[in-house]
């Protein structure tokens, strides 16, 4: 049996932008690093994050314009401010509701906000980050530069999706680059000193993270969205046609989630292309990311062994097929340039004994989710199936909450769910928490809805849904200050506060 991947800890699942806070939608500033002190009080080792790229169609972390970038919405104002950038008076007349991120409020502010900052900093503020920010474009030139002139001919464009573009600039056409890039030349750079402010700002709060003894885990999303610099500058790794649209998208069959399947619309890459370059690409994407967080849940993992293959006109997932991925030799190549793999692998849904093969052969924790163990002792969602090389989850993001789960259960399952437990449900949210932390999985995470033992408005994504989802918020007062105590103590009883928090790879 492997030494597992992590020591034996625990986590709490929150992305950043649903944090309490006065602009519209969670920050890198003063309240995450109040909040990194509350999971260190809480004696958490772990804070568990969705993807950190800046958000495209349905504001959904898993469609980016990048795989490689930030989500500039995620700035903190104060810190700009703190730096010399901005002044207060920009958001002096600024008023957001602190229910659920306004996306249509939220974005246009930040967007004033880069605009101002770059400004500031090119009429000569913040003189002590031209050295830094001089420094940060050379070294990430590989992907900011792609980056920052496909949103500034996106922008330029009215926020054309790329299928949209004119054909010359869709496919790079050299000519055609030069004609627009001159006249873009600041929001070009513009959007390279966003993404430095948005590394700066991360990497002090990440910083002040493992200070306190909390270490990030973060997202990769399998794949990218067909609208994104990463298909515009890299077209070649893709399946797509002459014309750059795809032969092919992503998504997943009909399952426990959508009778219809999930219709993601992301294009399938070319694998055998990839091999050929080594993987260059996805090692430089994940090598990117560790730069951020300390491990990784790799989204989809099943995909790596096959892909559901959607025929791009297709309006549903049903018709699809099962195409293979590149297996093995992904990996390979992934621990060769690595010296290891801090990865989770997210290998829920329609797992084959291929998928679980490919998971044990590199040692990688998979997940196990409370709220999947409604089908018999068999089931491998059940504590007692557990193996320590794992993590267990309460519920993932794609979850309604334990209590709002709960709540739809018929008297059957809710009483095998008191019958497995040995105990009658009280706080349901609780009850599998514990039962999560009292596992042997080295690693047992929930969200925070569940911690709060919020319902079902709670619930952060409806799979298959298109609209209405990401802008769950908590405030403070949803935080009750017994909570530190009890979730320590609970940390404490089943022995989730490691000596040292390395990993073992």
């Amino acid at each position: 049996m492997p030494v597992p991947l992590v020591p034996r800890s625990s986590g709490i699942l929150l992305h950043p932008t649903s944090l309490p806070g006065p602009f519209g939608i969670g920050d890198l500033g003063p309240i995450a690093h109040r909040w990194v002190e509350t999971l260190a009080a809480m004696k958490q080792t772990w804070w568990q994050i969705l993807p950190l790229g800046p958000t495209g169609a349905g504001n959904s972390p898993y469609q980016s314009f990048s795989a490689f970038a930030g989500n500039i919405n995620l700035l903190s104002p104060d810190q700009l401010a703190q730096d010399g950038l901005v002044s207060a008076d920009l958001w002096a007349g600024e008023s957001f509701p602190d229910d659920r991120v306004h996306f249509d409020r939220v974005a246009p502010f930040k967007a004033k906000l880069l605009r101002a900052a770059w400004d500031g900093f090119r009429g000569g503020k913040g003189g002590h980050l031209k050295s830094d920010f001089d420094s940060y474009c050379a070294r990430e030139a590989n992907w900011l530069d792609g980056y920052a002139k496909f949103m500034a001919i996106r922008d330029a464009l009215g926020g054309a999706a790329l299928t949209a573009w004119p054909a010359d600039l869709r496919a790079r056409n050299p000519v055609a680059l030069a004609e627009v890039e001159k006249p873009l030349a600041s929001e070009i750079r513009m959007h390279q000193f966003g993404q430095f402010l948005f590394d700066r700002q991360w990497t002090a709060l990440r910083k002040f993270a493992a200070d306190r003894g909390v270490k990030l885990i973060g997202d990769a999303p399998i794949f990218v969205a067909l609208d994104s610099s990463d298909v515009w500058a890299h077209p070649d790794e893709f399946l797509l046609n002459a014309d750059g649209t795809p032969k092919v998208v992503a998504g997943v069959p009909p399952d426990y989630f959508s009778p219809d399947g999930q219709h993601w619309g992301n294009p399938i890459y070319d694998w055998e292309r990839m091999a050929q370059t080594g993987f260059a690409w996805w090692i430089a994407r994940i090598k990117r990311q560790l730069a951020q967080v300390d491990l990784i849940r790799l989204d989809h993992f099943r995909g790596f062994i096959a892909a559901w293959n959607i025929p791009a006109g297709e309006q549903t997932a049903r018709n699809g097929t099962w195409v293979p991925g590149p297996g093995a030799k992904l990996f390979a190549a992934l621990r060769a340039a690595l010296g290891g793999l801090p990865l989770i692998a997210e290998d829920l849904g329609v797992i084959t004994p291929d998928v679980v093969a490919l998971r044990d052969t590199f040692d990688l924790p998979g997940m196990r989710v409370l709220q999947f163990a409604l089908n018999g002792p068999q089931d491998i969602h059940w504590p007692h199936n557990f193996v320590p090389n794992a993590a267990a989850y309460t519920g993932t993001h794609d979850n309604d909450s334990v209590n709002g789960w709960y709540g739809t259960l018929n008297d059957r399952d809710r009483n095998y769910l008191a019958q497995t437990l040995g105990k009658p449900i009280g706080d349901a949210a609780w009850d599998l928490l514990r039962a999560a932390w009292a596992s042997v999985a080295a690693l047992a995470v929930a969200p925070l809805q569940d911690v709060l033992s919020m319902g079902t408005e709670a619930r952060m994504n409806r799979p298959g849904v298109p609209t209405g989802n990401w802008a769950w918020r908590f405030r403070l007062s949803d935080f009750r200050g017994e909570l530190i105590g009890r979730m320590e103590e609970l940390t404490r009883l089943y022995n989730r506060i490691p000596a040292e928090g390395g990993l073992h790879y």
